[in-house]
């Protein structure tokens, strides 16, 4: 399953701030105290070529998010004076880590013997920020070695698809290779999978880790936090797991009435009916009851607040747990991207990355699989 991260025409989001900055500055930039931040770079590594520190650099310019090429920076002075004298820091080598599909900060910095806000801070970037596949982090030099784990055996398994998994973390718990797990189900390490799919798995699967059993009432909680490499604060997790607890015991319509109404609705606000299935199809499977752990609602995969855009798009409010609203909010979206982007690719693009983000940044490595699996789908409707 795929979440739509859908922006509105007059929001723009801020460039991801993408670490491993290139080699020494130049010495006009240095003369000057101005820097003009170049692609890949971060605040970490700025602050470190000027003698500075991460803090100081936010405060001098106002920055509290992320920086973007072109971007110029005020040099703040230097962190301690000349005439000072220090006992020699402490110092940790660091190294480049590309970040994998299902990463986390917090998984992250365990796996490297540091706590999650020293990888946020190394890096120029906060607890909450979104990280992506291929991203490159600066950690620690060393790595703690995974613990081993018991195994359970499973002969002839087959597993079910869960809304959020990806192959390489299916291939990862059931200790095998993603070109493994590929080949026996004859499709690519690429291919899109999606809930409620089965797939043929090795005879070995990782056992979870028991947890303690607590009196207190329980709360709804998702499994994990993480999904396409982006992490989501507690809160978004928790209301996906309370919209997906609803819609599990209320009646919904088969994936079959699902797709007539996709049709239906497509026909009356003048969206390719094909297009809409397809964007469906690609998102939930015409699964009315998915909700990612990101909080996209439904057949159409829809965010909040996405939905309220869409509630403004038709003059009512839409409730996204209802199929037909959802249904009404995933086209009429699909309407306005299409309207706004330059090609069918852009706006699909813009249905899974945002459009703004698409403009701003290009399209990402799985927003390019994502347009190609939808554009396959549509082939076949």
């Amino acid at each position: 399953m795929v979440l739509p991260i859908v922006v509105p025409p007059a929001t723009t989001p801020p460039t991801l701030d993408l670490p491993q900055a290139p080699a020494a500055a130049h010495s006009e930039e240095k003369a000057g105290r101005t820097h003009t931040v170049r692609a890949g770079e971060t605040l970490s590594g700025i602050a470190e070529r000027y003698g500075t520190t991460v803090a100081a650099l936010r405060s001098r310019n106002h920055v509290n998010g992320f920086i973007h090429p072109g971007q110029k920076l005020k040099i703040p002075g230097a962190a301690r004076s000349a005439g000072a004298k220090k006992k020699p820091a402490r110092t940790t080598k660091t190294r480049s880590y590309t970040v994998r599909s299902g990463d986390t900060l917090s998984g992250i910095a365990t796996r490297h013997r540091m706590s999650p806000a020293r990888l946020a801070s190394l890096n120029g970037i906060s607890t909450g920020s979104f990280i992506h596949p291929g991203q490159k982090l600066r950690v620690n030099g060393s790595a703690a070695k995974p613990a081993k784990r018991p195994v359970s055996r499973t002969s002839g398994a087959r597993h079910t698809v869960r809304a959020g998994e990806t192959l390489s973390g299916i291939a990862d718990r059931y200790r095998m290779s993603l070109a493994r797990l590929a080949k026996i189900n004859g499709v690519s390490s690429s291919s899109f999978i999606h809930p409620g799919q089965k797939l043929k798995v090795s005879g070995t699967a990782k056992k979870a880790v028991a947890k303690k059993r607590s009196t207190a009432k329980k709360k709804p909680a998702f499994s994990h936090n993480t999904f396409a490499g982006r992490t989501y604060p507690s809160s978004i997790v928790n209301a996906a797991s309370r919209n997906r607890a609803t819609l599990a015991k209320r009646s919904v319509p088969s994936r079959d009435q699902v797709r007539r109404k996709i049709v239906a609705t497509a026909k009356r606000h003048g969206v390719d009916p094909k297009l809409a299935l397809a964007i469906s199809y690609q998102e939930s499977g015409w699964d009315h009851r998915q909700v990612s752990v990101a909080n996209a609602i439904g057949a159409m995969q829809v965010i909040p607040s996405s939905g309220e855009w869409a509630s403004t798009l038709v003059g009512r409010k839409l409730n996204l747990l209802d199929a037909d609203d959802n249904i009404t909010a995933g086209v009429v979206l699909l309407r306005q991207l299409t309207r706004m982007a330059s090609s069918d690719s852009q706006a699909i693009a813009g249905y899974y990355q945002g459009l703004g983000s698409v403009r701003a940044n290009g399209m990402y490595s799985d927003t390019r699989q994502y347009v190609a699996n939808v554009k396959h789908h549509r082939a076949r409707m």
